[in-house]
């Protein structure tokens, strides 16, 4: 029974790595799209507080699968839930932690070049292998850092080769080291919010459907406030829903399958192995944008595209473990004997 669970666990695990590196580069690809079609274009902090809300609705209908009826689906909510409220508040602090890494993104960004902010931010893939190692007591082998260290600076080269090299903004009341503190505390953030969320996950018997409910209680709200913060004016003027035609929805639902990807991918792998899934992803999205967008592969992307792909075979290679000889105290004995 153990070796079939074990066996599902594996299964899981790879499936929902390869899903969400698929979901990770349609995202890439159809967003890229959103912007450059003809119409009105929609308000993206709107877009995120649906895709939230979507997430919520298929996670209740997964519960209700899970529990097999209406009355089990109820009695699970309310216990895990409400009557766990503390459980409920603990879950609830990532959505915290991802509302002011969000913040501090939007500091960095506007105080720092593209291609600086780009690469910068890339150091969340070191973070969440510290906080791995912190937390979760995870042991890494020197040849796994040194798989991250190229994973990082790979994906900064494709995604540098694939920006215009300009700048977010060029003013001179920029503050660059203001812009360079925000995006690493918000690599900080986006690692221990990542890692605190698959201890929680990995920590207790509640079901990832249900951890995605909890989730959500805290997580909406914050959305719906940052969209008005962010875009008051727009959604006063334009309304909630400006722009929103067959295609925003449907990047809606996709993003709103990513998170519940994510969640399965924290629960059944690691975070880690997540930052290759997506990391990929972008790799992927770049080469599809050859065809779709014309995008011109350069040497930095090829060298980029090179260290990630590398990256992915160095973390994954465990190296053999030297097996002992039973004649060779035997052999050495002889050999001073002999001598």
């Amino acid at each position: 029974m153990g070796s079939d669970k074990n066996a599902q666990g594996h299964i899981l695990k790879y499936v929902s790595l390869v899903t969400l590196t698929v979901q990770n580069s349609a995202v890439a690809l159809s967003m890229r799209y959103a912007r450059t079609r003809t119409g009105d274009m929609f308000i993206a902090s709107t877009a995120v507080v649906m895709a939230e809300f979507v997430k919520l609705l298929a996670s209740l209908f997964l519960v209700w699968k899970q529990e097999g009826s209406l009355q089990h689906w109820f009695m699970a909510l309310h216990t895990q839930i409400w009557q766990q409220k503390l459980d409920t508040l603990k879950v609830c602090v990532p959505s915290f932690i991802y509302l002011v890494q969000n913040n501090l993104l939007y500091v960095s960004a506007s105080n720092l070049d593209a291609a600086t902010y780009q690469v910068t931010y890339q150091m969340k893939i070191l973070t969440t292998a510290m906080f791995a190692v912190l937390i979760l007591r995870k042991q890494l082998r020197g040849t796994q850092w040194l798989a991250l260290v190229f994973l990082t600076v790979g994906v900064a080269l494709v995604q540098l080769s694939s920006s215009d090299g300009g700048s977010s903004a060029s003013s001179s009341d920029q503050n660059r080291l203001l812009g360079c503190v925000a995006a690493i505390a918000a690599c900080c953030c986006s690692g221990f919010a990542g890692i605190y969320f698959e201890k929680i996950l990995k920590g207790s018997d509640v079901s990832v459907w249900v951890r995605n409910v909890q989730l959500s209680f805290l997580s909406l709200p914050l959305g719906v406030m940052t969209a008005y913060m962010n875009d008051f004016s727009s959604i006063t003027e334009k309304g909630f829903f400006f722009g929103y035609d067959g295609y925003v929805v449907y990047l809606v639902v996709l993003n709103a399958v990513g998170g519940l990807l994510v969640a399965m991918v924290v629960k059944y792998a690691d975070n880690i192995l997540k930052g290759f899934a997506t990391s990929l992803a972008i790799v992927l999205s770049t080469i599809a944008s050859v065809f779709m967008f014309g995008f011109v592969i350069t040497f930095q992307f090829a060298v980029g595209t090179a260290m990630v792909i590398g990256s992915i075979f160095l973390y994954s290679h465990e190296p053999k473990k030297p097996t002992a000889n039973p004649m060779g105290s035997t052999t050495g004995a002889s050999d001073s004997s002999s001598t």
